[in-house]
């Protein structure tokens, strides 16, 4: 007989923080998961649980009779954290059964929370370079003698720019382009660091920073000359502690120099000149930060290193260029791990990067634009060890290496590839017995990899690399499946209401920070779709991680966009003036490539269907917020604007205005439809699949919805012969081109090998990869049905030639899974259910409420449909449609 035991609490959060160091909050909420084995009791749910707090050589212990684990305030009777005070937390809990868990316990520290707690002021060159032009990167450093080096040893730094600290030759911290980037007008994050044991000492020690220009004051966007978007003078501020005290500050006594560093840039690389030396040292100036900005302790974490990546081949291309592939796009850099002496002056290693080649073997780099991506070395008369770029990044799969031939003899051992992104913690995954569907959700997750560097932006190596708010408002919800994405987003949604309430009177931004407008003098257009992302995406995180709090702080942001933003007209939906413009379905497979916004699907119509959409969606956040009279009021605004939108584009057969996927999708998305409507639509949202033989027929709006509406309406083998479709355009067509990551276009790579012409072409943008959601959900069958998965849907629906499916992510409760297989017509189910959840298992058509545990389910399965279904063929078709089905 097996002995039951409690599950085991496994990990202890404050608030949204990605580490317990230098937290910004007073009274930072308290979060645990639990770990559960074949052991752990079933059915298990706390009752009660015991928080432990121990500071100043005393400790509380506070009992609370609660099921609740996900945002517990902080004790009212517990005094609240002091700027830099360390405490030390426990928690344990009790089930039903009386039994307790063991303690788990976690240290968690202030930073600084006052501004008077700061000291130090930003320091920058007294004289600087022109400041049209792009800013080398400088060192600021200073001597200093410690007395005592015992007690807590710590950094706190930022930067107008971005920044890499040492101290006495040791590098403080592995950040990498610190401290990212914010709406730096009213949002700058500082870094805490701790410092490692020995590295300050009794006596002589010297601290050093080195500085860039990074977003704060480098080049942004295509437009010509945007530079200086935030200030045209860089600096850095460090405070470094001992036992809670300032031991040194920046101010002027510190003093500048330039180093073997002549430019990084964020698109064009960076220049490094090994036969140049350190310049003496010079004084610096203080400089102000701008008026209205806050120094924020960041909830978000860092970007880091997370991966090598060694190359996979060498070839040489016609024009007789030495090209690494390393197999996988990927967004970082090459460090060189040895460079040898120059044998001639000028010599230099030159590393170009692309993500494609051309048809004909060369470097693919039109898609970059303006963008230089080149990283350029000049040697020395020296060997260089473990040369890697500071402060830029490179989107890219291929490296031209130009230089010595001795770089290239043993390139797999002296080249790699290092992976840069946001370091968020891992939680989702999915795979099945389709190899190409799996490829396509490994190219989803290497995309998110990509582009979550510091912020969402749309694509990591041309000449934008933004923090686009449609592209992200599309993904969110597969985000939040596959990485811990609460603080991280959070993070952006904070700058994003900044921008919009501070500036711009309740529109949103096209994208976040606002870069578009700086030198136009206009304020960003109002943009269905793009702007919903405030009211959508924070929906989004809710229901992923169970927090009121990212309701409660975007709930201006969402009515200001909803009341003030969105010009109407006299229907209340979309004003819709001559010569009006929605981004709407961008980039759908049939706008043309120098056109991405001429979409088949009327603009406005999905502006109002999103319009309607969101309308609800804010109503529900005041039900869910206790606001009475908001949500009546919206509720109210809801139905009158689903009449408002009937009345302008659905005829009483439940045809669409616009008779497209995108329509149809869109309809069913936002329940745009009343009962005597739906089967018409339904009707003519396949036929339309299959005249269009299968192939994906929407774009940014329509997309990330277009498989779960085909399910909806009652087609899911259709769903699945759209998912493994492999013509163009289709999810599987850039698979079975051999893309790793998920592109901008349908066909940014054309049949022929060529790159689409069109001037925005991306082969890692992760928009279009939002149908990953669909596996998650349906194919696994894995989905909450209560916000944080409190309670959990098991509904694996099988289907076309899958015979297995398996996801799982990490809940805020703890791990849920799901493994199906097939097998002489029986689903076999294997589920896992966190400690505290429910489960509602819907198989073969029966419902089932399971509590937590490991459990197995084998039931008969009958297919849903006619598998494969058939395209639609006109009467009079000469050619028959090539059979595409990935199988």
């Amino acid at each position: 007989m097996v002995t039951r035991m409690a599950p085991r609490v496994s990990k202890l959060t404050f608030a949204r923080n990605a580490s317990s160091i230098g937290i910004g909050q007073q009274r930072p909420t308290l979060s645990w998961r639990y770990d559960q084995s074949d052991k752990t009791t079933n059915d298990w749910t706390q009752t009660a649980f015991e928080l432990s707090f121990e500071r100043d050589g005393k400790t509380s212990k506070r009992t609370i009779n609660s099921e609740n684990n996900v945002d517990v305030p902080w004790p009212e009777q517990e005094p609240p954290l002091r700027s830099r005070e360390i405490v030390k937390v426990g928690v344990r809990a009790q089930g039903k059964d009386l039994n307790w868990t063991e303690w788990y316990y976690k240290t968690v520290e202030a930073g600084l929370l006052d501004p008077k707690d700061w000291s130090a002021k930003v320091v920058a060159p007294k004289v600087g370079g022109p400041p049209n032009l792009a800013k080398r990167p400088f060192y600021v450093a200073k001597t200093f003698k410690l007395g005592s080096a015992s007690g807590p040893q710590r950094v706190y730094a930022t930067a107008l720019g971005v920044y890499e600290l040492s101290i006495n030759g040791k590098r403080v911290g592995d950040h990498v382009m610190a401290p990212g980037w914010q709406s730096y007008n009213h949002r700058l994050h500082y870094q805490t660091y701790e410092i490692p044991e020995g590295v300050l000492v009794s006596g002589e020690n010297t601290i050093e920073a080195l500085v860039g220009e990074g977003w704060y004051s480098g080049r942004l966007t295509w437009l010509e000359n945007c530079r200086n978007i935030w200030g045209s003078e860089i600096g850095v501020q460090v405070q470094v502690e001992v036992g809670g005290k300032p031991v040194v500050v920046t101010d002027t006594d510190w003093q500048w120099r330039y180093g073997p560093l002549l430019a990084s840039e964020l698109y064009d690389g960076e220049v490094y000149d090994a036969t140049i030396g350190y310049s003496d040292w010079q004084p610096t100036k203080t400089i102000s930060l701008p008026a209205e900005t806050a120094l924020i302790a960041p909830e978000a974490p860092p970007i880091r290193r997370t991966e090598e990546v060694v190359p996979k081949a060498l070839s040489t291309s016609p024009s007789g260029k030495k090209i690494i592939d390393f197999g996988q796009n990927l967004v970082g850099w090459v460090k060189i791990r040895q460079i040898p002496k120059q044998s001639r002056p000028n010599e230099c290693i030159v590393l170009r990067f692309a993500e494609v080649l051309t048809k004909d073997g060369e470097m693919g780099i039109r898609p970059l634009r303006s963008a230089k991506v080149t990283d350029r070395i000049y040697l020395g008369d020296k060997a260089v060890h473990d040369w890697e770029p500071t402060f830029t990044t490179h989107g890219f799969r291929y490296c031209e290496v130009t230089g010595p031939p001795a770089l290239l003899e043993k390139y797999q051992e002296n080249l790699v590839a290092v992976v840069v992104h946001s370091d968020m913690e891992r939680i989702g995954d999915f795979e099945c017995s389709h190899e190409l569907v799996n490829q396509l959700h490994r190219n989803v997750v290497w995309g998110l990899r990509g582009n979550f560097v510091g912020l969402p932006t749309d694509c990591p190596q041309r000449d934008e690399r933004l923090g686009w708010t449609g592209d992200l408002q599309a993904f969110a919800p597969t985000a939040a499946f596959l990485y811990e994405t609460n603080g991280f987003l959070a993070n952006w949604l904070h700058d994003l209401s900044a921008e919009q309430l501070k500036q711009y009177d309740g529109v949103v931004p096209l994208v976040v920070p606002n870069t578009l407008d700086t030198f136009t003098g206009t304020g960003p257009p109002a943009q269905a779709v793009w702007g919903d992302v405030c009211v959508i995406t924070p929906k989004d995180l809710h229901l992923a991680y169970g927090s009121t709090k990212i309701l409660e702080e975007m709930w201006e942001s969402m009515t200001s966009w909803f009341n003030k933003g969105i010009k109407r007209g006299a229907n209340g939906l979309w004003e819709n003036p001559r010569n009006g413009f929605q981004l709407s379905d961008w980039l759908d497979p049939r706008a043309p490539p120098d056109d991405p916004g001429n979409a088949m699907t009327d603009q406005f119509l999905v502006a109002d269907a999103y319009l309607v959409g969101i309308a609800n969606t804010i109503a529900e956040v005041a039900a869910i917020l206790e606001k009475k009279d908001a949500r009546e009021k919206y509720q109210q605004a809801h139905t009158k604007l689903r009449k408002a939108f009937q009345d302008e584009y659905l005829t009483p057969t439940g045809r669409l205005s616009s008779d497209t996927q995108t329509a149809y999708c869109l309809a069913f998305q936002f329940n745009l439809l009343d009962a005597q409507h739906i089967d018409g639509a339904a009707e003519r949202l396949i036929r339309l699949a299959r005249k269009e033989k299968f192939r994906i027929g929407t774009g940014f709006a329509g997309t990330p919805g277009i498989l779960h509406a085909l399910t909806q309406a009652g087609h899911l083998e259709v769903a699945y012969r759209m998912l493994q479709e492999k013509g163009c355009p289709s999810w599987l067509y850039p698979v079975s081109m051999g893309a790793t990551t998920v592109w901008e276009r349908w066909d940014s790579l054309l049949p022929s090998g060529e790159i689409n012409p069109g001037e925005m072409t991306s082969f890692n943008h992760y928009a279009l990869g939002a149908v990953a959601n669909f596996l998650h959900t349906t194919v696994a069958g894995l989905k909450p049905l209560e916000p944080g998965y409190r309670r959990i849907a098991i509904q694996p629906r099988p289907g076309g030639s899958l015979t297995s499916a398996s996801a799982h992510t990490t809940t805020p409760f703890g791990r849920a899974a799901v493994d199906w297989k097939l097998n002489d017509g029986k689903l076999s189910v294997d589920f896992e259910i966190p400690p505290n959840t429910t489960a509602v298992v819907n198989l073969g058509g029966k419902e089932e409420h399971v509590g937590s545990g490991i459990h197995r389910r084998e039931v008969a399965w009958t297919r849903e449909g006619e598998w494969p279904p058939e395209p639609y063929t006109t009467q009079f078709a000469q050619v028959q449609p090539e059979n595409t089905l990935a199988l």
